[in-house]
């Protein structure tokens, strides 16, 4: 994923930038890095930031698209403000340290632990140094999360709505537009829900 990412910053450096382009080219952009409706909201955003300036948690929430924890990431790794967040490898951390023996641990416990162990002003490096530490304790073979009240195993991606509707965007990025190819692009046996795909697309205004 990481080349993908580098030509999307490469070729959308600022948001201004992104909130100029189409929104087919940023979807064009966008393909390998994950679902396609998070291009169209990231797009959303750029554009709104063009007419106000975001300093805080709150406001960041309000941008399209960016809940509880892509807020608290942005205010502490853009600002180094002093937020609380917590993601897969920081519940990996905390529930390795301070929950050993619990089977199911809360984000909101997790969060009292993360509030007293801050250090003030240091968030960003805090942060990513946590973070860091998860992900070595996974790579060793420790990892946590099936404990944690908010884990939830991902459903497979073949044969699901979400392979049907990136096969979808990525044909309209190669200039595919016609309705009887793009709702075969599986064959007749997902024919049905390829349409779904398509008409759920259309309606969030990702393809026209």
């Amino acid at each position: 994923m990481l080349p993908f990412y580098r030509t999307f910053i490469k070729r959308f450096p600022t948001a201004k930038t992104l909130a100029q382009a189409s929104l087919s080219e940023v979807l064009k952009n966008w393909q390998g890095l994950g679902y396609n409706r998070r291009a169209k909201m990231l797009h959303t955003a750029a554009q709104e930031l063009e007419f106000r300036k975001i300093t805080n948690v709150s406001e960041l929430e309000a941008l399209p698209g960016v809940g509880p924890y892509t807020a608290r990431a942005v205010a502490a790794f853009a600002y180094n403000q002093d937020v609380v967040l917590v993601e897969t490898n920081i519940r990996t951390a905390v529930i390795h340290h301070f929950f050993p023996n619990k089977k199911k641990v809360s984000d909101k416990e997790i969060e009292k632990i993360l509030t007293h162990v801050l250090p003030r002003g240091k968030a960003r490096e805090w942060y990513s140094a946590l973070m860091d530490y998860g992900a070595h304790l996974k790579r060793s073979g420790i990892s946590h999360n099936t404990r944690s009240v908010a884990y939830a195993k991902q459903s497979k991606f073949a044969g699901s709505l979400r392979e049907a509707r990136g096969a979808i965007v990525r044909e309209f990025t190669r200039g595919t537009t016609s309705h009887a190819r793009l709702v075969n692009i599986f064959g007749p046996a997902r024919r049905i829900q390829m349409k779904q795909a398509l008409d759920a697309l259309t309606a969030e205004g990702i393809v026209t």
